[in-house]
């Protein structure tokens, strides 16, 4: 039976464990749609998700070096993993005739693996402590606790300040390097700037959905948004609004069964949240279009 509105507010803000889960999943989607809207304006949306499996070995390591599951810890080591294989794909297309697509494959390949390797090796340790390591894989939203929220707002927050205070220089970016070059204004470091804002919105949501899921959360509120507005403001805003709405619709409705991952069913919310863009969005949407041409057929 579905729950009335007063039912979910009264479960979202009364149950600890549900209100930590949304608001984590919230943070998440805020910051993965904001940040991912610029990935899929610049076509970069497989650098997403290479740099999401490219984090899956800096987890590890970072756990081997410290011998702490400390989530802020982890996500340093998944960010600087997830960055590393980013500049690999930049130095394997700048230096060797590899496209892009084939260059971003091989990085998602090579670190996804090792990362498999090293997991492999850890679980095979005769302590128990690295017990866990592998939801870092497809996620467990439902083990998050407020200490983990704490460490995504601390990597989260300042990632969405950088990206206001650089705004008309990331703006100018996206639409025009050329233009921008031209201007004097430092690409290169802008661009690595944008890359490292993305990893930063990687590691915050792998513990929440995992290295496979996490590309659907940069891609995805994006492409909804797009639908909406062909202004660059609203987009963002309207991305992170959707991340957010998927991330608590998938916090309230994993939790009105047991055994149903948070993680994926915070995917088909934005998947559906997609889809109804797609077909309903004005001027874009489908629907839209079947209108405007029967109106032309008619006339």
């Amino acid at each position: 039976m579905l729950m009335d509105l007063s039912d979910v507010l009264q479960a979202l803000f009364g149950d600890y464990t549900l209100r930590t889960v949304a608001l984590g999943s919230a943070l998440l989607g805020i910051v993965s749609g904001a940040l991912g809207a610029f990935a899929v304006l610049r076509r970069q949306s497989m650098l997403g998700d290479a740099m999401s499996h490219a984090a899956l070995p800096g987890v590890v390591l970072a756990f081997i070096v410290t011998g702490s599951k400390d989530p802020l810890a982890l996500m340093i080591g998944a960010a600087l993993a997830g960055w590393l294989g980013a500049l690999l794909v930049t130095a394997v297309v700048r230096t060797t005739r590899i496209k892009s697509d084939s260059a971003l494959g091989l990085a998602l390949a090579v670190f996804f693996g090792l990362g498999l390797v090293l997991l492999t090796y850890v679980q095979k340790l005769p302590d128990a402590a690295q017990a866990g390591l592998d939801r870092y894989l497809f996620g467990q939203a439902a083990t998050l606790l407020e200490r983990d929220v704490v460490a995504m707002a601390a990597l989260g927050m300042p990632a969405l300040l950088l990206l206001a205070l650089f705004w008309k220089e990331l703006k100018l970016l996206t639409f025009d390097p050329g233009f921008a070059t031209s201007l004097g204004v430092p690409v290169h470091l802008l661009d690595v700037l944008l890359t490292s804002l993305l990893v930063v919105a990687i590691v915050i949501g792998l513990q929440t959905v995992g290295v496979v899921l996490m590309s659907a959360l940069i891609v995805a509120p994006a492409v909804a948004a797009r639908q909406w507005t062909d202004r660059l403001g609203v987009m963002v805003l309207l991305s992170g609004a959707f991340g957010a709405l998927a991330g608590v619709a998938g916090a309230l409705i994993s939790s009105t069964a047991a055994r149903l991952p948070t993680g994926p069913i915070i995917v088909i919310c934005i998947s559906a949240i997609v889809i109804v863009s797609l077909l309903l969005a004005p001027r874009r949407g489908l629907v839209w279009g079947w209108l405007n041409a029967g109106g032309v057929a008619a006339a």
